[in-house]
């Protein structure tokens, strides 16, 4: 068995990433990331903190806009609107979950699709469903990266994913089928979950269920990226139950250490192409 670490992908890629970035630097460019975060949300606080770390080790600028609890509607999309008229800026990134008074799809709904590089906003799900580019959310890619990474082929293999979440689910599927993939998205409302899942050669879990999945339900030798990151009892573990699954599956990604770990390079590489993407070259 074969684990499918996300770290040695992320620094492989991340590698890759700063020679680029270093011949911008060197040019005296700097691309800049908008971060908008809301509120008092501990882990959205938490994020926007490493978010920044990363970036600026990456040579990117960054600025971060911290809004309280009690901003209304109108100064929540204000602080977007500028990130959009700002041409230092390449990429914006705003925080979730927002306040619930705060409309977060009108947000989204705000942001420029040339810099909405984790692709939230509905024209960018649109080019991805249609398969004519746009901005893919980071975590599909994350999953395809690592697949990439270990040399795991998708051609012809019966694909199963667990989820249909416009950010996971959905965007993680047309990635697989662009594959030339046999993919079918499980949900809760699947008839015979026990029975997709032991045909599949590659299961891909994002349904935010602890342990959802055990090795008894796999076909022998599939591969496992299992995206949830869910709490129990203190520890956190993925969907897949990583025991028994890691004694049926050929290869696994672990819970913590594995798609998480390759998010944020997702991410900076959007930043990097959304940089090149508005000066008329790759």
């Amino acid at each position: 068995m074969i684990e499918l670490l996300g770290k040695p992908v992320a620094q492989a890629r991340k590698a890759v990433l700063l020679e680029h970035m270093q011949a911008l630097v060197d040019q005296g460019v700097t691309i800049t990331l908008g971060i908008l975060l809301v509120g008092d949300d501990s882990a959205a606080k938490m994020y926007a903190t490493f978010m920044e770390k990363v970036a600026k080790g990456a040579n990117f600028g960054t600025e971060l806009v911290e809004l309280p609890a009690t901003a209304t509607q109108e100064e929540v999309e204000a602080v977007i609107h500028r990130f959009n008229a700002d041409e230092r800026i390449y990429g914006v990134l705003p925080l979730m979950p927002m306040p619930k008074h705060i409309d977060s799809e009108a947000v989204i709904g705000a942001l420029d699709p040339a810099k909405d590089i984790d692709g939230l906003t509905t024209y960018n799900i649109g080019l991805v469903s249609s398969g004519k580019g746009g901005y893919v959310p980071c975590t599909p890619k994350a999953c395809m990266a690592i697949i990439d990474h270990y040399g795991i082929e998708l051609a012809g293999k019966k694909v199963v994913v667990l989820g249909r979440s416009q950010v996971v689910g959905k965007p993680v599927a047309l990635l697989a089928l662009e594959r030339n993939a046999t993919v079918t998205i499980c949900h809760s409302r699947t008839q015979d979950l026990e029975g997709e899942l032991a045909q599949a050669d590659v299961v891909i879990a994002a349904v935010g269920k602890a342990h959802m999945v055990h090795g008894s339900m796999l076909k022998e030798g599939c591969v496992v990226i299992d995206v949830g990151i869910n709490d129990l009892e203190g520890q956190t573990v993925g969907d897949v139950d990583f025991a028994s699954a890691s004694e049926v599956a050929s290869a696994i990604t672990p819970v913590p250490g594995g798609v998480g770990s390759v998010t944020t390079t997702m991410m900076l590489e959007g930043l990097y192409e959304a940089y090149y993407a508005r000066n008329g070259h790759r």
